[in-house]
């Protein structure tokens, strides 16, 4: 089929915009790679630091250098459901890595934080800086130079994004990200969020809440949910990052283990020879469009406004929010996974998963089928699945119709003709708001704004019964400058309340929902944000604000010269209230973090201009 013209036209832009940048970066690759493994020009005591601690015939290999060296990093620990599975994938990996003909140690770990766990606690304002500090831990055990591929396993949110860039500063190297799976379904998603609001109204007891939260989060493996953790599944799969199919294959199952051997096998194929494939070549400007397409097509995690943004940066691809608001103008709705829908992804996969996904897309002209993957050349590998035949893995073809079209559908016949995820600007800044799960009548707000800086003081005003009335909920100094950017869940089952009860309700934030904010209509990651002196911060109770997913537009209806004049009345907390739960130790990346369109990173370059409002507000105070 032949190309979109948007598609065409945006992946031409991102490449034009990017060239100086990908330049630099490919350059910077070629330095690093060698005809051969750097361990080979170590001095004789580095190498010999390197295999101290192996024994048997391994050690013999690597010290005369035949053979390819694996690092495995992994995000594995046994509190968080998804990364408990992957235990056991090192010793798997070990041997199926010597079985094809190399070697495979294990380089590094890196930590895995749970939203889940820290979510309303103080722990989650430290949740995005760890993308960053996971990138720099994987960086810290790529450092060696003892290896010539990489295998990254993890699954959920921020690890990753921090895993995909961490990698990316050794471009030089394969790399293939290893997953773990869903869990099986458990109490439906939609029952759970009932539950979660009758809470909010009192009307269920913290007995009933816990016991519906464990019936949904109850074993080993992915939450069902589609939220950030699969949908970074399914956007690296399409990116060519897995093996075809790897996404959703459950823990504890045999295919689960024959593809975790199987790709310490690839990345033995894919670390030399003709079969060489590094990181940078596989995640260019192609694979990034297909990223943002995919998560357009299937109406994922808000998150990935700025993971992928962070990520493409870090392979000099410079990606914006405007190339996602005009690639989801034309990719259409595909999905209906929770919190867009009732099915969660055990369903999605059941439908077809991936392998019909990337089959439909690509049939409609929305993908970039000419790109590298770790399976090999070309995105039309993706159309196929993993199976075991007489034990054996293989992969055959996909099912080339949907098998559920209630949970997935071809492009020809969409949920909606746009990927629900839009782009709002107006003299409040920029913003994203997810209108996949949005009713039409509910996407365009205007009313009162109610301003807090806590979702704990919005909370307490619901609860006393302040916000009966058609408002706009604004709450603020949640940026990532302010404290980390937290993800405010704790606030939708209210804002579900009220929107139940006849009231017209929208949210405006710094801060993030990921997918959570579900039928809300929501203006999130608003930037520039208020600890930085945004327009956001000078917004007072009873100014009418406007949020108009329609248009896209995000407006104060107020004067803009008495705006801009407004006195600051909060602020970010200071240097001695952000402490504790281990807050103290990440402030220098509280004070280095750039915007969220930017990716909200630590790394890169960031203009002066985005911390000049947070110096004359500490001025001020």
């Amino acid at each position: 089929m032949t190309l979109h013209p948007i598609v065409a036209e945006v992946t031409a832009r991102i490449a034009a915009r990017s060239a100086a940048s990908r330049s630099a970066y490919l350059d910077r690759v070629a330095q690093a790679a060698q005809d051969g493994p750097a361990r080979r020009d170590m001095a004789c005591s580095n190498l010999a630091h390197g295999f101290a601690g192996i024994t048997g015939g391994d050690k013999d290999l690597l010290r005369a250098v035949r053979r390819p060296n694996v690092a495995i990093v992994s995000a594995y620990n046994d509190m968080l459901s998804a990364h408990q599975p992957m235990d056991e994938y090192p010793a798997w990996i070990k041997d199926a890595a010597r079985l094809g003909g190399g070697v495979a140690q294990f380089a590094g770990g890196v930590p895995a934080m749970c939203d889940g766990i820290t979510q309303g606690r103080a722990g989650m304002e430290l949740s995005l800086f760890s993308r960053d500090v996971i990138a720099m831990a994987t960086g810290v055990a790529l450092s060696h130079e003892m290896f010539d591929s990489a295998l990254l396993l993890g699954v959920c949110d921020k690890i990753v994004p921090g895993l995909l860039i961490g990698a990316l500063s050794f471009g030089h190297l394969p790399a293939i990200l290893v997953p773990a799976g869903p869990m099986n379904s458990g109490l439906p998603n939609s029952e759970k969020a009932r539950v979660r609001q009758l809470f909010a109204e009192g009307k269920a007891t913290r007995e009933d809440l816990l016991e519906a939260e464990s019936a949904s989060y109850h074993s080993p493996g992915t939450c069902t949910f589609y939220g950030t953790a699969n949908s970074n599944q399914l956007v690296v799969e399409v990116m060519g990052l897995h093996l075809p199919g790897a996404s959703f294959v459950p823990p504890g199952t045999k295919l689960r283990r024959a593809l975790t051997e199987e790709a310490a096998r690839r990345a033995v194929e894919i670390s030399r020879g003709e079969e060489y494939t590094p990181i940078s070549r596989v995640v260019d400007v192609k694979s990034v469009v297909n990223g943002v397409i995919a998560l357009l097509a299937t109406g994922g995690s808000t998150n990935h406004t700025m993971h992928l943004v962070a990520i493409a940066s870090a392979a000099g691809v410079e990606l914006g929010w405007d190339d996602f608001a005009e690639l989801s103008a034309v990719v259409p709705l595909l999905t209906r996974v929770y919190p867009n829908g009732t099915a969660d992804i055990n369903h999605f996969q059941a439908a077809g998963g991936v392998q019909f996904l990337v089959h439909t897309l690509l049939e409609a002209g929305l993908l970039h089928e000419d790109v590298h993957t770790v399976a090999g050349p070309g995105l039309a590998r993706y159309r196929r699945e993993p199976v075991l035949v007489e034990g054996a893995l293989t992969w055959r073809d996909g099912p080339g119709r949907t098998l559920d079209p209630d949970v997935l559908r071809p492009a020809a016949e969409p949920f909606a003709p746009d990927g629900g995820l839009r782009m709002l600007a107006g003299n409040l800044g920029r913003a994203v708001i997810k209108v996949s799960a949005v009713a039409a009548a509910q996407r365009v707000v205007q009313a009162p704004a109610r301003v807090f800086t806590s979702q704990e003081g919005f909370s307490a005003a619901f609860k006393a019964g302040e916000l009966e009335r058609d408002v706009v909920v604004v709450v603020r100094q949640q940026g990532p400058q302010a404290n980390g950017m937290p993800e405010l869940h704790k606030l939708t089952p209210a804002l579900g309340v009220l929107m139940d009860r006849g009231f017209r309700v929208a949210l405006v934030t710094d801060g993030r929902m990921s997918g959570a904010s579900g039928k809300i209509p929501a203006a999130i990651q608003v930037t520039p944000e208020a600890a930085v002196g945004g327009p956001l911060a000078r917004v007072r109770d009873g100014d009418v604000l406007r949020v108009d997913a329609e248009t896209g537009t995000l407006e104060a209806l107020v004067d803009p010269a008495e705006l801009a004049a407004r006195d600051l009345v909060d602020f970010p907390p200071d240097a001695q209230a952000w402490t504790g739960t281990g807050r103290e130790l990440f402030a220098a990346l509280r004070r280095a973090v750039g915007p969220a369109d930017r990716g909200a990173s630590v790394f890169g370059p960031i203009a002066a201009s985005h911390f000049a409002g947070r110096i004359n507000q500490e001025v001020t105070r």
